[in-house]
């Protein structure tokens, strides 16, 4: 069975600053990092291929040449193979012209099982996974908080929503997106880092892919979105304040958390 881990490089949200002037992310400087949602995925594919002979796993990603710095910390963590999709007419691609992308990767790597994390912590869109899934006209479950059960034919995952799980069997081929939450990333050791370097990452570009995907597809031309402003909300001293009595203090918290659908009346 071959599992195919869709990964995204991602700059440190902890470090990571918005220029007020031009509204976009400072990233010069900023450490990036494998996307939590995408590593748990990643970890989820490890512990089914040390649990079967017959399971392989692969990672890909779309990105920048910096990115296969990442996949080779992928393959160090255990993953076979490590693709990288590279070429500046990909740049500027929103999740619609993205996923078109990564599905035509897809078709020309094969796969049984995709896993992508739920969403990427920089865009926070959870668009990428299922829209691919969609392109590619594959079953999909997304939120997942655990893999119970894999056969050749079948996945059995349990879904994690905001008040119930569900246990959920689908045919595969098929698509699920992972919760960062629900494993806890091996670390690497040294040898595996070392002998990483024996298993260098594919380089792919749209010269690859051309024959399924038009120029006006991709990248900025194909993207029917686009980011417009990115900002921070300004902190300032001034809170709302209450003078109110025991009961009138649980009511305006029950009612407040409500609103917020921390809880349900």
């Amino acid at each position: 069975m071959k599992i195919v881990v869709l990964a995204k490089q991602v700059p440190d949200s902890t470090e990571i600053t918005v220029d007020k002037a031009t509204g976009t992310l400072v990233r010069d400087g900023v450490p990036s990092i494998i996307n939590p949602d995408d590593l748990a995925g990643l970890e989820a594919a490890l512990e089914l291929k040390d649990k079967s002979d017959d399971v392989v796993v692969e990672v890909l990603s779309m990105g920048p040449p910096q990115a296969a710095g990442m996949l080779q910390e992928a393959i160090a963590r255990g993953a076979d193979k490590a693709y990288l999709l590279t070429d500046r007419r990909l740049g500027g691609a929103d999740t619609c012209a993205t996923s078109r992308t990564l599905a035509a990767a897809l078709e020309k790597i094969g796969y049984d099982l995709i896993i992508a994390g739920r969403q990427a912590i920089d865009g926070d869109t959870a668009q990428v996974g299922p829209q691919t899934a969609e392109r590619l006209n594959l079953p999909q479950v997304t939120y997942v908080d655990e893999i119970m059960e894999i056969a050749p034919d079948h996945v059995k995952v349990k879904k994690s929503l905001e008040e119930e799980s569900q246990i959920i069997s689908v045919k595969l081929p098929a698509v699920i997106t992972t919760l960062s939450g629900m494993n806890k990333p091996r670390y690497m050791n040294c040898n595996d880092i070392v002998d990483s370097f024996n298993n260098p990452v594919e380089i792919l570009t749209y010269d690859d892919l051309a024959a399924d995907l038009p120029m006006e597809t991709i990248g900025l031309a194909g993207s029917p979105t686009q980011v417009f402003r990115t900002f921070t909300k300004d902190v300032t001293a001034a809170t709302e304040t209450f003078n109110l009595t025991a009961e009138e203090t649980g009511k305006k918290i029950a009612e407040t958390l409500n609103e917020k659908q921390l809880i349900k009346k």
